[in-house]
């Protein structure tokens, strides 16, 4: 197990990390390689730069400080005229880019960002910024919220996992949801809470009263034992059982899951080795080429194949969410554990911050210089050091 000095030196080697990566409009996803400038890293995220900035906003760093305000108001400025924030746009401000199918967790990520940020920011006049912008993008994504459940609708690819094929409920895109609702006082936060679970984890004993609510949930578990985890998406007549980790970390860390079912995922998850040997796989069971969720775009780049990519690939920036769900539930020995794994992991190969292993192989894949591995490392170990949570 690493030791003390190691994790001692991957927040120094974080912090560098970050601010590396800052330009004059904010964080870019990605080091400066050709191969990231390919494939479009160098390029400022929604859900990325939101991220990085839970760990930036409040560091005391004032480049720090005022690259999150920066990556705030360069995703604000390119907003589109119906509230979407960008899936990225260029660093010099002249494209957004929304996805094939939209990205609907940018917005998400962006305006849980604008409320770290005003509340944590150590910048002068934060306190209103962004309001109009806030507005249109809350009224973007209750444009898209169904009326009965109070939960988000979406395309299949349209979140972080975007060449996955999750589709019409999404655990991850609703954990998102109901956090903003929290931060922003929105209304229908119960109903919120109330149909996550009885959607995504179909096996209660206690019957919805609204039929609808009784037959998607009949469909979703249909063949199904309890999997101990929250199913990854609920559809007309299709649920996803690969075992999201992200989304199921998410109910964790913002109260969704009740403490039975909280301590009940981390027992499947760590049953089931999701940060073996490094923080953390994507998914619990990968889709097959012949199962009947495989879609040919998840052979895109080659990338989606089993055990790689979101496909059950190993992420480290998720495991600094995973540290903090652990610490969340008082579990800060498996906490502090993991958040030496996550260190090692981060250090390997002199600190490459890899964007993401091969979940068998554990082959380094993808970009070099990850920025959201570095602030999912910081917040964690901020999470563990003062029981500060940026999330």
């Amino acid at each position: 197990m690493p030791g003390p000095g190691l994790v001692k030196r991957c927040a120094t080697e974080s912090l560098r990390l970050l601010q590396d990566n800052l330009t004059p409009q904010g964080i870019l996803a990605a080091s400066r390689t050709a191969a990231a400038e390919a494939r479009s890293y160098t390029r400022i995220f929604g859900r990325d730069a939101a991220i990085c900035v839970l760990a930036m906003a409040g560091s005391g760093v004032e480049a720090l400080e005022q690259g999150a305000v920066a990556s705030l108001d360069s995703l604000a400025k390119l907003q589109a005229r119906n509230g979407q924030i960008p899936k990225y746009v260029d660093p010099a401000g002249q494209d957004a880019d929304f996805w094939y199918l939209g990205c609907i967790d940018a917005t998400l990520w962006w305006l849980i960002a604008v409320d770290h940020t005003r509340r944590n920011g150590q910048l002068p006049g934060l306190a209103g910024r962004w309001e109009d912008e806030v507005q249109r993008a809350l009224q973007w994504l209750q444009a898209q919220e169904h009326q009965r459940f109070y939960l988000l609708q979406q395309n299949e690819a349209s979140d972080w996992a975007d060449i996955m094929p999750r589709s019409g409920f999404v655990l991850y895109t609703n954990a998102l949801w109901y956090r903003v609702k929290q931060l922003f006082g929105l209304p229908h936060q119960e109903e919120t809470h109330y149909h996550f679970n009885h959607l995504f984890h179909p096996f209660q004993r206690d019957l919805p009263e609204y039929r609808r609510t009784r037959l998607l949930g009949h469909y979703a578990r249909r063949g199904q034992r309890n999997p101990g985890l929250y199913l990854s998406f609920v559809n007309l007549s299709f649920a996803g059982e690969e075992g999201d980790v992200f989304g199921n970390v998410l109910a964790v860390l913002y109260g969704l899951a009740g403490d039975s079912m909280a301590h009940g995922i981390v027992k499947t998850l760590v049953n089931a080795g999701v940060s073996d040997p490094y923080p953390i796989r994507t998914v619990t069971h990968p889709i097959a080429t012949d199962h009947d969720l495989w879609r040919g775009y998840m052979a895109r780049h080659k990338q989606n194949h089993p055990h790689q990519y979101h496909n059950g690939g190993i992420w480290p920036f998720i495991g600094g969410f995973w540290a903090m769900a652990l610490a969340r539930l008082g579990q800060h020995e498996v906490a502090r554990k993991e958040l030496a794994k996550l260190a090692l992991t981060n250090s390997l190969d002199d600190w490459r911050f890899t964007e993401w292993f091969h979940g068998q192989s554990f082959e380094p894949m993808g970009m070099a210089g990850q920025s959201w591995n570095a602030a999912a490392y910081l917040m964690a170990k901020q999470a563990l050091d003062t029981g500060k949570f940026a999330m």
